[in-house]
């Protein structure tokens, strides 16, 4: 259907609703019951130092509260909650092993004769990738950011922060914790450019995640029952 102007909807801007109820909590509940005993498993029969897989895994661990504090105030769409949960077994297989030594990253360094283990440009792409749809979410939901070229540029801008501040995290913990462990959650690989490739795969992610996602992310916020613009708002002439 189509929003008429003095609905609720700005007359510059054509939208499109599918009018749904809100939908349960079946789908984020049935998802953190799955996520919960693969967090627990890999905690406890983790390959690498728990103290590593905590840090590598605390973005996704408070992720969860976040989203937990925030479920009656902000319900999300459907697809951010799976996204979630696929960034969090992207984390969890490279804490399970420390990203240096996962078995995939070793299997392509031989096969494809790589000269180091690159499952960690995977979880720095996939730290763009995913979260981009949360990032776009809030925005639309809670801001009077409407699409369009400059919405783009802030979604991104935000995920190359994130990126950049997480390596921030990364280079402090080699001064906070032991050297073993802060070195293994660096993951540099005696790169010396490891950081301008994680933030740069953050940002390409991030890209990626926007406009290859984009479609699913929109009709899973309509099933919300939220409007959908499909074109831009149209500037004002001045005289």
């Amino acid at each position: 259907m189509r929003l008429k102007p003095g609905a609720g909807a700005n007359p510059d801007v054509e939208t499109s609703v599918i009018q749904a109820q809100r939908p349960g909590a079946r789908l984020p509940i049935a998802l953190l019951v799955l996520a919960a005993p693969v967090l627990a498993l890999t905690l406890v029969f983790c390959r690498a130092r728990r103290l590593n897989w905590l840090l590598e895994v605390a973005p996704a661990l408070l992720g969860y509260v976040a989203l937990a504090v925030t479920y009656r105030r902000m319900r999300l769409s459907d697809f951010c909650y799976v996204v979630v949960f696929l960034h969090t077994l992207v984390l969890v297989y490279g804490a399970f092993y420390t990203y240096a030594e996962t078995p995939l990253g070793n299997w392509a360094k031989e096969a494809f004769h790589l000269s180091r283990n690159h499952y960690d440009r995977v979880g720095h792409f996939a730290l763009g990738f995913f979260p981009v749809c949360i990032i776009k979410e809030v925005l639309l939901r809670a801001t009077p950011l409407r699409r369009g070229g400059w919405f783009t540029f802030i979604v991104l801008s935000i995920v190359l922060a994130i990126a950049a501040g997480y390596e921030f995290i990364e280079w402090g913990s080699t001064y906070v914790f032991a050297s073993d462990v802060g070195q293994a959650f660096l993951g540099s690989q005696g790169d010396p450019w490891d950081a301008q490739w994680d933030m740069l795969l953050g940002l390409i992610g991030g890209a990626a995640g926007f406009f290859l996602l984009g479609p699913i992310h929109d009709r899973s916020l309509a099933q919300l029952g939220l409007p959908i613009e499909l074109t831009p708002p149209a500037r004002s002439a001045t005289v």
